[in-house]
C-alpha cells in the first residue's frame, strides 16, 4: 500500500466532512454533532497510524529538517487533541462550538498542507523502497481500529 496515497485519501475524507459540517445550517445541531464525532474518530484513526508507524518510519531515514517537520507533526496533532477535547465536552448548541469547530478544522487543514507540501516530500526520500511496507502496515493498524470502532457502536 502506497502510505501516501492511503494519508491523502484521509486527509479528503476528513475535509469532506468539515465542509458537510458548514454546510450542516446554523440550527443543525444534532447533524453538526454527528458530523463532529465522525471527523473525531476519522482524526483519531489517522493519527495513530501516523504516530505509531509512519512518523517513526520518516525520523529513521529523514535529514535534520524531516526530523524537524515530524516534530512539528507530532506538536500539531497535540493542539487537535486539546480541541477534540474541549469539543466533547460541549454541546453544539454552545455559542462556542462552531468556533471552536472552525479553529479545529483551520489547524487540521494548515496541517494537512504542510504534510502533503512539505513532509510527503522529506518522507519519499527517508521511506525509499520500504514505502510499501510502511503503507501495509499502516493499513493493517487502520483497518484494525475501524473494526474495533464499528464494534463500539453496536
Amino acid at each position: 500500500m502506497d502510505p501516501f496515497k492511503l494519508l491523502k485519501e484521509d486527509h479528503s475524507k476528513v475535509k469532506s466532512l468539515f465542509r458537510e459540517y458548514e454546510d450542516a445550517g446554523d440550527r443543525a445541531f444534532r447533524s453538526k454533532e454527528r458530523i463532529a464525532r465522525m471527523v473525531f474518530e476519522e482524526l483519531a484513526v489517522h493519527e495513530r497510524i501516523e504516530e505509531e508507524i509512519f512518523y517513526p518510519a520518516v525520523s529513521g531515514g529523514a535529514s535534520k529538517e524531516g526530523v524537524e517537520i515530524v516534530l512539528e507533526g507530532y506538536e500539531e496533532h497535540h493542539v487537535v487533541d486539546l480541541l477534540i477535547d474541549e469539543l466533547k465536552g460541549m454541546s453544539a448548541e454552545d455559542e462556542n462550538y462552531d468556533a471552536k469547530f472552525k479553529v479545529l478544522t483551520e489547524n487540521v487543514e494548515h496541517h494537512i498542507e504542510e504534510e502533503e507540501d512539505e513532509m510527503f516530500h522529506e518522507a519519499r526520500k527517508a521511506l525509499g523502497r520500504t514505502a510499501d511496507d510502511v503503507g501495509d502496515r499502516m493499513l493493517e493498524l487502520k483497518e484494525q481500529m475501524m473494526k474495533t470502532t464499528a464494534t463500539s457502536r453496536r
